[in-house]
This record gives structure tokens, sequence and C-alpha cells, in this order.
């Protein structure tokens, strides 16, 4: 964590130049009180070590491969895992979508996700700036107060009374001496918590974002399905017609014609499931975009409207942990604990406190300024724990309890990640060798169903056998559309976990993931 200077004495000393001596002796016992202040009592925060060695490039006991497979067909083709290279902040461009990149500019600007974190982020960033204001600098208050009195005859021993006005001015300041560092591990724990909710509107850019790609997919697979069950039914129907032709010909008995209405009927049932869940898919992509399921203008995506990226960046593993917002987040909260704990030790010691009061007093406003009328009082004050029934250490446990759980939480989010990039990794390849066997599959299925439809035509197969090849092949249509899909949900769910290229945004480029806080 970078210092910074909390109370800028040069300037206070600059700025007392020409004030009345009574004033600027008050300063100066406040400036060298000032430089009492000692060192920050606690743990001083380090980043923790990284947990694997920078040469490596290794996510998991299996390399992944250099090339994934490719197929031909939609989606199929192979992919090159460049390693080390950067991320683009907007990466969804990859996928050559005018409708998405659109889509995702406008739900950027509407979110009220994102807003609320930006918001968290504001108020971190005041709460800051109000503490260390009324902390690092003395506070000074300017007093005026006119009176109008009439003493008791009595106490003035005059049979009338007296009668008077009175016209104080004054200047109270007070200054609490942070010589244990209580106050600036305070302002180191709210610092942190800025650093926290950065990260945490972060991942919730990288959340939105990826959601909105990972539904513009869904959305297409869903329309593929839809377009292929209905070429299906189309054919089913036909073949329907065929059968009844012969039927009433005589080729052949009534259970073949009931076995095809049946296998139809079946068939255009799983139409409305998959309409169900396109409209519902459409809904939530319209609320991740900021906008009611009701609003017109939102883009449809279809499979073919995207286009699978031949290159995929990789980040080594040792520059992960300054990627993810997840787990800069996390580390911010260790910081954070940190701090806590600086804050609980320094309880423990002494409080120091100083107060200062310079003006004047007078009966009459013009003589305010005048040398009888003008008054000071320098007081402090010690307070230092004697008894509490062990509060305060109670306190301090509790802070380093507290402490190790957030370490422990870091440790579990870095592990969570390195499981995140190797189960993608290994999906890539994994995925693309399912894509070239379902087609595989696909054109066996069409060979089989070929092959079924002219036996059956000369009598040679029943149509139970028929409709075993037909839902065969209507199976592998459908896994075909997964499988495809799952190509595209694998580059997303790559980029989100190697951490979606925040800092390469314009308006973040003086935060480095390289940054060490040095």
């Amino acid at each position: 964590m970078k210092k910074r200077m909390k109370f800028p004495l040069k300037t206070l000393i600059h700025r007392s130049n020409g004030w009345p001596m009574e004033v600027k002796s008050i300063v100066s016992i406040f400036v060298g009180v000032a430089l009492l202040n000692g060192c920050a009592v606690g743990p001083d925060f380090k980043i923790p070590e990284p947990i694997v060695r920078s040469e490596s490039y290794s996510y998991s006991e299996k390399s992944a491969v250099e090339q994934t497979t490719s197929s031909d067909v939609k989606a199929g083709a192979g992919q090159k895992l460049v390693v080390a290279q950067d991320i683009p902040a907007q990466w969804w461009s990859i996928f050559h979508s005018v409708e998405l990149d659109t889509l995702i500019r406008s739900a950027l600007a509407k979110s009220p996700d994102l807003a609320s974190a930006q918001a968290a982020l504001r108020r971190a960033q005041e709460s800051y700036k109000a503490f260390s204001g009324a902390t690092f600098y003395p506070n000074a208050n300017v007093n005026f107060t006119p009176e109008r009195n009439k003493v008791s005859s009595i106490t003035a021993q005059r049979a009338e009374g007296t009668l008077f006005n009175l016209f104080n001015a004054s200047v109270n300041v007070s200054y609490t001496i942070d010589a244990f560092g209580a106050s600036r591990r305070t302002a180191e724990d709210l610092e942190a918590e800025i650093e926290y909710q950065r990260f945490q509107m972060e991942a919730a850019y990288l959340t939105l974002t990826s959601n909105l790609v990972i539904t513009a997919i869904k959305e297409a697979s869903l329309r593929a399905q839809i377009e292929a069950q209905r070429e299906i039914l189309l054919a089913q129907s036909k073949q329907l017609d065929v059968v009844e032709t012969r039927f009433v010909s005589g080729a052949i008995a009534k259970v073949d014609v009931l076995n095809q209405r049946s296998f139809v009927a079946q068939t255009r049932a799983a139409l409305p499931p998959l309409e169900k869940a396109l409209q519902q898919t459409r809904h939530q992509l319209a609320v991740y975009a900021g906008r009611l399921p009701s609003e017109p203008n939102l883009p449809t995506f279809e499979l073919d409207s995207l286009h699978l990226p031949k290159e995929l960046p990789v980040s080594i593993p040792s520059a992960l942990v300054r990627q993810r917002p997840d787990i800069r987040a996390s580390e911010a909260l260790l910081h954070r604990a940190s701090a806590q704990l600086g804050v609980a030790t320094a309880n423990q010691y002494p409080q120091i406190t100083i107060t200062g009061t310079v003006g004047s007093a007078a009966l009459a406003a013009g003589d305010l300024f005048s040398g009888s009328a003008q008054m000071w009082r320098l007081a402090g004050s010690i307070t230092q724990p004697l008894f509490d029934a062990g509060s305060l250490s109670a306190k301090r446990r509790a802070a380093v309890a507290y402490y190790d759980q957030q370490d422990a939480n870091y440790r579990s989010t870095v592990l969570a990640a390195f499981q995140n990039v190797a189960d993608t990794l290994q999906a890539l390849e994994l995925d693309a060798k399912t894509l070239k066997e379902q087609l595989n599959v696909v054109a066996i299925a069409q060979q089989g169903l070929d092959l079924a439809n002219l036996q059956f035509g000369f009598g040679s197969i029943n149509s139970l056998t028929l409709l075993d090849v037909k839902r065969t092949y209507q199976n592998a249509r459908i896994n075909l559309v997964l499988a495809q899909a799952a190509r595209y949900s694998d580059t997303v769910a790559l980029f989100q976990s190697l951490g979606g290229g925040w800092w390469n945004r314009s308006e973040l480029k003086d935060i480095s993931v390289k940054d060490d806080q040095q």
C-alpha cells in the first residue's frame, strides 16, 4: 500500500504566517504534537505469496492442447490457444455480432445491478474522504456569541443591579494524536473497502457481459433446436401421409398408422417446451439489458450470426490472481481484516487529545480586537484503558480470528479460480471432439433413416423399427445443435475465467494487473 501524508504540516505552517502570535503559538503546538504520531501498531499488510511459479504455464495435471479439434460444420473450427496473450476489454467483439455488441453497450448503461455496484463504490470513496477529513486534520470551529445580560443586584452589590452586553468571538481547535496508528489503520480499512467495492463492480461488469453473451447463445441454440424439430416434424408428417395412403390400399396394418401418428404427435409435443424456454430466455435477456420484457426492438440471435474465434488468449497462472475480480476482492477483504486487527491493537494503547481556543471577549463589539480582550486556552488529555474485564483483548483475538478466516477464504477463492480455468481449458478440447463425433453420429443416423425408409417401403421392417431409427436421428440432430452451442459457451467461459480484460478499459488504464501495491 502506498504511503500518503495524512497531515500537511508544511502547508499549515506556511498559512500561519501573518496570524496573531497566540494563534501561531497554538498552531506550533499542534504541529509539534502531530510529529509525535508514531508507527501504526499491528501487522502491515502484504499481498499473499503466489501459489504457482511465475514460469508455470499449466493449470492442470493434463496440459491443455495448443489447437482444438476441428470439424466441417458451423462452430466446428479449431481454436488455437495463445499463451500470455492479453485479453481485450470488449472481449465479446470476437463473435463479430453487431447485434450483440449493441445490446451489451446498451445494457452497460441501463443495468441496475451495475449501477448498484457503482453506487457502492462511490459510497466507499466518500466514506474514506469523510473519515480522513475529520481525523487527519485538526477540527476547527469559529464561534461568535453576542449576549445581553442582567446581573442580580445581590451579585453586583448594587440596588439596581447591572445590565450589560457581552461579545465573545473565538476559534476552537481540537486534534487527536494518532500516536499508535488507530486512525491510520481505520483509514487503511476504508481504503481496502474502496478496493473491495471496485472489484465487486468489476465482477458485476464481467458477470453482466458474460450473462448477456451466454443468454444470447442460449437463445440461438433454442432457435436452432426449434428449427430442427420443425424440419423433422415436416418430414414425419409427409411420411404419415404415405403410411395412411398405403393403409387405405391395404398394404400395411392399422397399427403402423397409429404408431406413425403417435410419433408425429410426440414430435409436435416437444415444440411447446422449446418455445416456452425461448420466450423465457428472451425475457431474461431483456432484464439483463435493463429493459422490461415487454419493450420492443430486442435483437434476435441465431447460431449462424455468431462466429467462433480461431485464436483464444490464455493467461499464465501467475498472472491470474491479479486479473480475476473475485480474487482481488477477496484480497481486499483480507487487507481490511489486517487493518481491523491494527485498530483492535491500537485501542489497547493510550488515546491522546489536545484542544485549544483563541479568541476575545469584550463588553462592546468594537473592543473585540483590542489587546486586553484577547484570550486563549490549551488543554490536553490522555486516556489509558485500565480495567475493561478483558473486552479489548477479546476484541483483538476476534480480529485475529477474522483475519485467519479471510486468509482461508482468499486461498479458497484462488483455488476455485484455478479450477475454473482448468475446467474451461479441458472443455474447449473435449467439446470440440464431442461436436466432431456428434457430426458423425448425425451422418450415420441420416444413412440409417434413409435405409429404414426404403426397407419400410418394401415391407422389410415394421413401423416400430422405423420409429426407433427416426427417434435416433431426431436425437442426433438436437444433440448436434447443443454441441455447436457448447463451443460458443466454452469461449465465453474462458474469457470469464481469465478476468474479462477489465484492466484494458480506457477508464482503468491507471490500474495495472501487475501492480504489486508497493
